[in-house]
């Protein structure tokens, strides 16, 4: 894409925004930059959609767990992204011994001379058995740039090799870690937030909610994108998923096929749960019943995404329970479109979003 016409659009972005009513609450909605239409799919998604997938195989494609093809799976997740910042940032390999051992994790940080920055601590998504640092890297840089703080990736540990609750352990661990030491990241620890993308978000809202229960009151802020919030068909009284929810105009059968993509969570009950109750407030926090006193939040939603009605749902409970919380839709995009970072505008945005609530801690 042509980078002023890329820049126009980021642009546009910012301003071409109106208000719906969803599932109770207020959503503010980005609709897609250079369209009028509703219920279509914004061209970048489209072209990305009809181009053909890499079949090529490695030499560890049959990782096999439980029927299903680990090796693969890993393969598909994430896709090719660049590099948005607009000034060096600086990224450093680092490890944090934790409860089960070590975990390693990538630090961001502006070459600033401004101490006690604000500390953004990011989980990659990948339905806890995929993703990778490397995947949420540019993301990770944007946001470290555009909200001048330091941003710590952390490779917690995936499933089927390490279950739950070893990757969220490994997330708490990190927070209690960096809110602790401070001086080792140049951060004010009275600014730290959590972050994280699907799976990653799930996790950051687990840390929310464990951070709040112990009274440790160490995060500040979650800004959450296209969060997993609930693993059980038990969907509480206010969830109601249904196809209807989506206004579908054009290329209807495709964009079905992306709204129900995340539809069957099977395998993540068998490789990642293994057994464990999906119904617990720390696998499932949407079926919390006490949302007081969580910390300001952020929910970035995509109008195709089977999860967009729960992370509406959820929202609606935080703002109930009086929490500081918002919801973000951008219209004509997908699951997964952080993904796509420096090729879809409304990734850019929603860094930019994210940075605007860091800068107001």
């Amino acid at each position: 894409m042509e980078k002023n016409y890329y820049f126009n659009l980021v642009k546009i972005l910012k301003n071409k925004i109106r208000i719906e009513k969803a599932n109770g609450i207020q959503v503010l909605i980005k609709e897609i930059p250079d369209s009028d239409k509703d219920g279509i799919l914004d061209p970048r998604v489209y072209k990305t959609s009809i181009q053909p997938k890499d079949n090529t195989k490695s030499k560890q494609d049959n990782y096999i767990v439980d029927g299903y093809n680990i090796s693969e799976i890993r393969k598909s997740m994430g896709s090719y992204n660049t590099d948005i910042t607009n000034r060096e940032i600086n990224t450093e390999y680092r490890t944090v011994t934790g409860e089960n051992g070590d975990i390693d994790i990538r630090v961001y940080l502006p070459l600033t001379n401004v101490e006690k920055m604000p500390c953004v601590i990011f989980f990659h998504g990948g339905s806890f058995i995929g993703g990778t640092l490397d995947v949420v890297e540019n993301p990770c840089k944007a946001i470290s740039d555009k909200a001048n703080s330091v941003v710590i990736s952390v490779d917690y540990r995936l499933a089927p090799e390490n279950p739950y609750p070893k990757g969220f352990i490994d997330c708490f661990d990190v927070v209690k870690y960096v809110y602790n030491n401070p001086k080792e990241f140049n951060i004010d620890n009275e600014k730290i937030c959590v972050s994280g993308d699907s799976a990653g978000g799930n996790l950051a809202a687990l840390c929310s909610l464990r951070d709040r229960d112990e009274k440790s009151n160490i995060i500040k802020y979650q800004a959450l994108i296209y969060p997993l919030l609930i693993l059980t068909d038990n969907k509480g009284t206010e969830y109601d998923w249904n196809i209807s929810q989506y206004n579908m105009q054009s290329n209807v059968e495709l964009i079905k096929d992306k709204v129900t993509a995340l539809m069957d969570n099977t395998m993540i009950k068998k490789l990642y749960l293994k057994g464990e109750d999906p119904e617990y407030k720390y696998i499932s926090p949407l079926l919390e019943n006490n949302f007081s006193n969580l910390p300001k939040t952020l929910v970035i939603t995509a109008e195709y995404d089977f999860l967009r009605v729960q992370d509406e749902v959820y929202v609606k409970n935080l703002i109930d329970a009086g929490v500081d919380a918002k919801n973000i839709r951008y219209n004509g995009v997908n699951h997964a479109f952080i993904d796509k970072c420096g090729l879809y505008p409304q990734a850019e945005d929603c860094f930019d979003e994210i940075a605007k609530d860091i800068n107001m801690i």
